[in-house]
């Protein structure tokens, strides 16, 4: 029997994983699902400013370091920076004008950017679910390590 050659057993194992559910697919959460928080203003002595901190309920808890996938309108914020938010509605009815709550927002971290990419551009993208409690200076979700999946 001729030996099997270390590239071949890795892709077999490799397989093998994902036949065997070892390799999971990412979640495809909708606008909904952030909508599972609560938010409470505290006064914060450093902005001298109350802030809004948000409680994650159990439903966006359990997506806390996961792979997911989320459609939505494109902002881009300092594109040299990688700095992109994803929102729930167009620019014009988004939380930075005062029409939605801070749960209808994610930060965009890309793994690169060779796109460039147009205000209200609706795009479908893939990454890391973070939930920010404590940065002020970062929106509560966070997707890093993100790909554009569609456009």
């Amino acid at each position: 029997m001729k030996k099997l050659s270390k590239y071949f057993i890795i892709n077999l194992a490799f397989l093998g994983a994902i036949s065997f559910g070892f390799v999971e697919e990412p979640t495809k959460i909708t606008w909904e699902t952030l909508r599972d928080v609560t938010f409470k203003k505290k006064w914060s002595a450093e902005e001298s400013m109350f802030i809004l901190y948000p409680t994650f309920g159990p439903k966006v808890a359990g997506l806390q370091g996961k792979d997911v996938v989320l459609t939505g309108y494109m902002i881009p914020v300092d594109v040299d920076a990688n700095m992109y938010v994803l929102s729930a509605n167009p620019y014009s009815s988004c939380f930075f004008c005062g029409q939605a709550g801070p749960e209808s927002v994610v930060q965009v971290k890309f793994k690169k950017t060779t796109k460039r990419f147009n205000t209200d551009d609706r795009i479908t993208v893939k990454g890391t679910l973070k939930l920010n409690a404590d940065d002020i200076n970062e929106l509560n979700y966070i997707l890093s390590n993100a790909d554009l999946v569609q456009q």
